[in-house]
């Protein structure tokens, strides 16, 4: 599995993801810190990577293009550090790898994991 960790995002948390084995990069890492959103989207489905982000923004454009890649995990919660955020990331890959793979919206809340199979229609 691997992902693109949009700007919201800090970027050692891309480098505890690599320490942890997952193919990981931040959008910083391969000159797309102010890349819109569609440009970030593209380039994780060209290169078969998951986005995660903060911005419910990625949901609205997946719902509206109709797509099936990239999925996205949106991590509804704030304050998290680094490496929280590794843990919480690593916990929903495995719990939601089939839809991962498939093509899903998934959004993480503190308590709750909503998963949306894409396309939506």
């Amino acid at each position: 599995m691997k992902l693109l960790l949009d700007q919201g995002m800090p970027r050692s948390t891309a480098e505890l993801l690599r320490k942890a084995g997952i193919k990981t990069v931040h959008t910083a890492e391969i000159g797309m810190a102010e890349a819109d959103d569609e440009e970030i989207l593209r380039r994780a489905s060209a290169d078969d990577r998951i986005v995660i982000t903060l911005d419910a923004d990625f949901h609205a454009l997946l719902a509206l293009s109709h797509v099936c890649k990239p999925s996205v995990i949106r991590i509804r919660i704030e304050g998290l550090h680094a490496d929280e955020l590794r843990g919480l990331i690593q916990s929903v890959i495995e719990q939601c790898d089939d839809d991962l793979n498939t093509g899903a919206m998934i959004s993480v809340q503190e308590h709750r994991i909503r998963v949306r199979h894409l396309p939506i229609s």
